[in-house]
């Protein structure tokens, strides 16, 4: 059972924006990485027909415990894999439901006028072009290092440093053994896209972390000082939350929140090897935490990067599909409005980020505007990262403050994020720069967009090859 209750969070994980197939993968814990890799791989070839097989079988409506994400994994092992190896109740509950689900399956074939399994996958099996563009983006880890520090490094593993790019062009021809300084975060590399640095050691011990450039934009966007208090509502698997922790310098206090136990184990491993201190890590639904709670009084700082569609994640497996039916977005988006408002409601909240790897405007505008509208004149929206091409739609007054990332415009993952501040009387909406982007720039410490990094004192051992 531990193979697909880790497989079911790897899915998750993907839906939720937490990282690439392989980064979840390997921070999963799982001892058999090869093993869960194929399986989750599969079931993602397959989520396509999967999704309709849970619900022309109504697998989900019979059984309110099951999972979607655990639900597609033993299906799929049931019917297209080499069989359930698992024990327990959820093979029991899988096989009970095997003549329905095949039933449905020969019904499809009918359908589609095929004979085989495979043949009901679309056409289009390799990875997207969309994907494939992308490239491989590394933060630096500030807590164990510098950038000037990683760049040598890497040089004398035979990667040619190219510089600061100037512009998404120059991402785009990346090749070979070649990188650069990303244009607009000042702790990020770029390498080619199919560059694989999970063997590195760098990476292995913390220094590095493998997050999409999309990834990095909330908890930069929301900038808190050192010292600051901050809340990580739905922190695993921890890559947004060991960002912050090298923005506050490890000075301050962060509460990061995950309601799965197997997650904030996960999150726990993560934020130990990067070097995170002053955080705690609570198994619990943020929206069970108590504003009024002592312990919160001084938070000021709010990362909402809550549960959502995933429609903007483009490097999936092959075949893999994300379906967002009306009735999943009105959901979703039901929650959301939940937890944003939930969120808001802690009384010292300065400045808070919400954000999605959704596409969706059900998820995105349409929240936030709602939320907005709620809570009247008690917070705004402020117009984050001035210089960012893609802006928000057009779906309410305010929205081009909001900040959309996608493969085509700005080679990342499809996001959103909106920069919602507390109003003070009198005063009127800012250009939102980080806070830490106000003080002397350094790298990794936040600076303005289009910076270039000053060299500095190495005062961290980078780790010996």
């Amino acid at each position: 059972m531990a193979l697909y209750s880790a497989a079911a969070a790897v899915l998750a994980g993907l839906e939720r924006g937490e990282g690439g197939l392989k980064s979840l993968v390997y921070n999963s814990g799982f001892p058999h990485v090869r093993q869960l890799y194929a399986l989750v791989s599969e079931t993602l070839r397959y989520a396509s027909v999967l999704e309709k097989l849970l619900d022309g079988a109504a697998l989900l409506q019979a059984e309110k415990k099951l999972e979607p994400q655990l639900a597609k994994v033993l299906v799929y092992d049931l019917l297209f894999g080499k069989g359930l190896k698992c024990g327990g109740r959820w093979k029991a509950l899988a096989r009970r439901h095997r003549a329905r689900l095949e039933a449905e399956l020969a019904r499809m074939k009918v359908r589609h006028k095929v004979s085989r399994n495979e043949d009901l996958l679309a056409p289009e099996t390799a990875v997207s072009a969309a994907a494939a563009q992308v490239p491989r983006y590394v933060r630096v880890n500030t807590l164990k290092t510098c950038v000037d520090d990683v760049i040598d490094f890497f040089k004398r593993q035979g990667y040619a440093y190219l510089g600061k790019a100037g512009s998404v062009e120059e991402l785009k021809a990346l090749s070979g053994k070649k990188f650069l300084l990303d244009l607009h975060l000042p702790e990020l590399l770029v390498f080619p896209s199919q560059t694989d640095f999970h063997d590195n050691l760098l990476y292995t011990s913390g220094h590095i972390i493998l997050q999409d450039k999309a990834s990095c934009l909330p908890a930069f966007l929301l900038g808190p000082v050192a010292g600051s208090h901050v809340i990580d509502a739905c922190a695993a698997p921890g890559n947004k939350t060991s960002q912050l922790a090298a923005i506050l310098k490890n000075k301050g206090q962060i509460f990061a929140f995950d309601v799965d136990p197997k997650r904030v184990a996960t999150m726990n491993t993560l934020l130990t090897r990067a070097g995170v201190t002053g955080c705690q890590l609570a198994q619990q639904d943020f929206l069970t935490v108590d504003p009024r709670d002592p312990r919160y009084s001084r938070v000021t700082h709010i990362l909402l990067d809550p549960s959502c569609s995933g429609s903007g994640i483009v490097t999936r497996g092959p075949g893999e599909e994300v379906v967002s039916s009306a009735e999943r977005l009105q959901a979703l988006a039901g929650f959301q409005r939940r937890v944003l408002n939930h969120a808001l409601s802690f009384p010292a909240l300065q400045r808070l980020v919400y954000s999605t790897c959704s596409l969706h405007q059900e998820e995105n505008e349409d929240v936030v505007q709602a939320v907005l509208q709620k809570w009247g004149s008690a917070f705004r929206l402020v117009t984050a990262f001035p210089s960012w091409p893609c802006r928000g739609l057009t779906a309410f007054s305010g929205a081009e403050s909001c900040l959309r990332a996608s493969p085509a415009e700005t080679l990342t993952h499809g996001f959103f994020v909106a920069v919602l501040e507390r109003c003070k009387e009198g005063a009127a909406a800012p250009s939102l720069l980080p806070a830490a982007a106000k003080e002397s720039p350094q790298p990794g410490e936040g600076m303005k967009p289009g910076a270039t990094p000053k060299k500095r004192k190495k005062k961290k051992q980078l780790v010996k090859e």
